[in-house]
């Protein structure tokens, strides 16, 4: 698939198929906007008038005014001196998002840079040349500041980049591509390292994997009822239409979808038993909470993505270079806060399922799932381990955004947290990921006992995807590499198809 990206008119799903490997070509239609801004810088330049970080200094060094002679190795000085990251390198697939997303922001034509520095950056980006960009340094304002300034200096040929399975100087990889090394005209380093793209592309990168969790969870979810002979009656449409929330009213059709057809249900339909455990009856209240503010944080995002977010900005009409704030990811760090705490909770009642299924008490079924406990521990643990991972996403779902620190000097005196708030999501995202196979592996298990009886078509299509690669649990055997498998597969999008889902984009 290829990407046809048209700076500020780009879907969620473009940036969706962007993160998941497409390839991707910038709209030529922007090219005479971003060449009308470049000419407008060298108007303002010509007019003697002094404009920010096109003649002056930067931060609280914006007062001193810059000779003509000097204006590129301002630039050039600019990017190597903010390149001042640490940590470990970014993963290459959210390095290629926060590519394209710059571009998409030069490409509105009001950052004033060359069509060459785009046409260079996306050259990288289709020939597979990945800059190393330590992932820590940024607060979130003033934009990202020391990532976005290690992809600049790439540009330059300063630094390292990937290229297939090998870590080459920037200079050197450039040349692989038959480019040569960027000299930066004014205003062009301060366009490329001023901007949230860093912080947004983790935050789409979380909520993208978040998406997928949320809808590999409606399944396991769905599974549990059935393994523990739940009751349908809470997913009944004219509970959740008397409420009203959209994600609510989804969130129970989907369950409607994924259970229709199962004869486990049919088996027990004159039960004595009249209540679940809020884990299984209140499934559609609480992932559709969590629905909605996934949704809330794919429309913020969707707008960052295609904003104009470094300082100043060039408006050719005039032309006018105007100071302003667009860099501070407050907006990001809010999404970003908001998505913590849709994936904390996920996996907070994906665990109390599973808790609730290894108790012969409230699940009805053998202890820990065993067809033998007491020589053999069965599920026992596995449901330690999700408690221990939903325990370290509640401690990393506090809010990031409330926090700030002064920079530089106090100029930058309220910064947003949103690029550690954002990179959060990841680690989150995996142990996610985890919480959710572990329930795939627990509810097939408990679904096991009720054969020969079957539960839906959507469910038995999970189940059947499980035991292809994992075989139930008879005596106990090494667990961990069923469940690194089962996690690797939840984390590739095993079953979130078995039935038509709700989305974020929704």
């Amino acid at each position: 698939m290829s990407v046809n990206l048209r700076p500020g008119a780009m879907p969620l799903a473009d940036w969706r198929a962007i993160y998941r490997g497409a390839d991707l070509s910038v709209d030529r239609s922007c090219q005479g906007q971003v060449e009308r801004g470049a000419e407008a810088v060298q108007e303002l330049l010509n007019s003697g008038r002094a404009v920010y970080g096109v003649n002056t200094g930067f931060g609280k060094l914006a007062q001193s005014r810059i000779a003509e002679a000097e204006l590129a190795e301002l630039q050039k000085r600019l990017v190597l001196s903010h390149a001042a990251g640490v940590g470990s390198a970014m993963p290459d697939a959210i390095v290629r998002l926060m590519m394209a997303l710059k571009l998409a922001s030069l490409g509105r034509g009001v950052s004033g840079v060359r069509w060459q520095v785009i046409e260079t950056l996306e050259a990288m980006l289709k020939g597979g040349l990945i800059p190393q960009i330590p992932a820590q340094g940024s607060v979130g304002a003033s934009g990202d500041l020391a990532p976005l300034s290690q992809l600049a200096a790439a540009l330059i040929g300063v630094g390292t980049v990937k290229f297939g399975d090998k870590l080459l100087d920037a200079a050197e990889g450039l040349s692989r591509l038959g480019l040569d090394p960027l000299k930066l005209g004014p205003k062009e380093g301060l366009a490329l390292l001023n901007g949230t793209q860093f912080s947004t592309a983790y935050a789409l990168a979380g909520l993208l994997e978040a998406e997928r969790a949320f809808k590999s969870a409606l399944v396991t979810g769905a599974m549990s009822v059935d393994a523990a002979m739940g009751s349908y009656a809470p997913f009944d449409a004219r509970i959740h239409d008397c409420r009203g929330h959209q994600g609510q009213i989804d969130a129970a059709a989907a369950y409607r979808t994924l259970l229709e057809g199962s004869e486990v249900n049919a088996s027990h339909h004159d039960c004595a038993k009249v209540q679940d455990p809020y884990c299984l009856r209140c499934q559609p209240q609480v992932m559709g909470a969590v629905l909605g503010v996934l949704r809330q944080s794919a429309a913020t995002l969707a707008t960052e993505a295609n904003a104009v977010t470094d300082n100043p900005l060039i408006f050719p009409d005039g032309p006018d270079a105007i100071s302003g704030g667009n860099f501070h990811a407050e907006p990001v760090a809010f999404a970003a806060d908001m998505i913590a705490l849709a994936i904390a909770e996920i996996g907070s009642m994906s665990e109390r399922r599973q808790a609730m299924l290894v108790d012969p008490n409230l699940s009805g079924l053998p202890a820990f799932l065993s067809p033998a406990p007491g020589l053999n521990s069965g599920f026992m643990i596995p449901q330690v381990t999700a408690a221990a991972l939903v325990s370290e996403n509640k401690q990393r779902a506090a809010p990031a955004s409330t926090d700030s620190i002064p920079t530089s000097a106090n100029q930058e005196d309220h910064v947003s947290m949103a690029a550690h708030g954002a990179r959060r999501l990841m680690e989150m995202g995996e142990n996610l990921y985890a919480i959710i196979a572990l329930e795939w592996l627990t509810a097939g298990q408990g679904l096991d006992f009720h054969a020969p009886l079957t539960s839906s078509s959507p469910v038995e299509a999970a189940k059947a995807v499980l035991r292809a690669e994992i075989a139930r649990l008879e005596d106990d055997r090494f667990f961990a590499p069923d469940i690194e498998r089962a996690t690797a597969m939840i984390a590739d999008g095993a079953i979130e198809n078995v039935a038509e889902l709700p989305g974020v984009s929704a």
